[in-house]
């Protein structure tokens, strides 16, 4: 009963922190729909898209209300951008009680770690990756078609882009969160590393517009990004110490074990 009662209140206090995130991304969308320069934002979206056509052509509105419904997409996006710091805090809010009273110290830095990666995932993705894709898919463009894509297709793209390069960037703080609660070690995130490799070349594939160039330049950051967060979770341990309970690494057992035989 106590139990039952234990997963109810989880669940309570579960929605309770989706509510506000919620309501904070809203009131944040209300803000900027009064913003008078939130129309542009869509130029803004669509500038690597329009260096590549050809001059003279414009992005056309294939539906109906699809003039009036982007705007309100891009707001939204916008609106999460800006209000990911207190949807982070909400997240970690949720998980900090199951953590020790030392590990709760690093809510603000990781708040603010998600923050910054994920917005670097955003940025790489809009100023490395849609330069190079739109360019490969143009120059490959039959000279008889004069490309006019349509923008909520387009928008509907960058979006998807944009989450699969944002949450690929935080794979650094993924290890160390996991590392740091005890649900995996150093070591095991080094002896997987084979099966990571594979499965970032897989998600390329299916995330990205199949062209190798699109694949390669988010699957190599995946391992870059893996790479780092092992680095970062090996100097967590050593300038903070192992969670009580972890267990050692293969070549520290070894040292314990020639130490204590000495």
């Amino acid at each position: 009963m106590i139990e039952q009662e234990s997963f109810i209140s989880h669940l309570v206090e579960l929605r309770d922190r989706l509510l506000r995130s919620i309501y904070a991304v809203f009131a944040v969308f209300v803000l900027l729909w009064f913003w008078p320069g939130v129309s542009a934002l869509y130029d803004i979206l669509a500038l690597p898209m329009m260096r590549t056509l050809p001059q003279g052509t414009h992005m056309i509105a294939i539906g109906v209300i699809t003039p009036f419904l982007v705007p309100i997409k891009v707001g939204l996006m916008a609106a999460f951008m800006l209000a990911l710091p207190y949807v982070l805090y909400q997240i970690w809010a949720f998980i900090a009680p199951g953590l020790y009273a030392n590990e709760k110290r690093f809510a603000l830095p990781l708040v603010f770690g998600s923050t910054l990666l994920f917005i670097s995932g955003v940025a790489y993705c809009y100023f490395v990756v849609f330069n190079w894709v739109f360019r490969f898919i143009m120059h490959f463009a039959p000279k008889s078609i004069t490309p006019a894509p349509d923008i909520a297709s387009y928008l509907s793209f960058v979006l998807t882009m944009f989450m699969a390069f944002g949450v690929t960037f935080e794979i650094p703080l993924v290890e160390v969160v996991l590392v740091r609660t005890g649900v995996l070690t150093v070591a095991k995130l080094k002896a997987v590393r084979p099966y990571v490799i594979v499965g970032a070349f897989v998600v390329a594939a299916v995330v990205t517009p199949p062209d190798a160039i699109s694949q390669l330049l988010l699957a190599v950051p995946m391992c870059l990004l893996y790479e780092f967060g092992i680095i970062l979770s090996r100097l967590m341990q050593r300038f903070f110490g192992k969670r009580e309970g972890d267990e050692p690494d293969a070549p520290e057992r070894a040292e314990a074990e020639q130490k204590r035989l000495q």
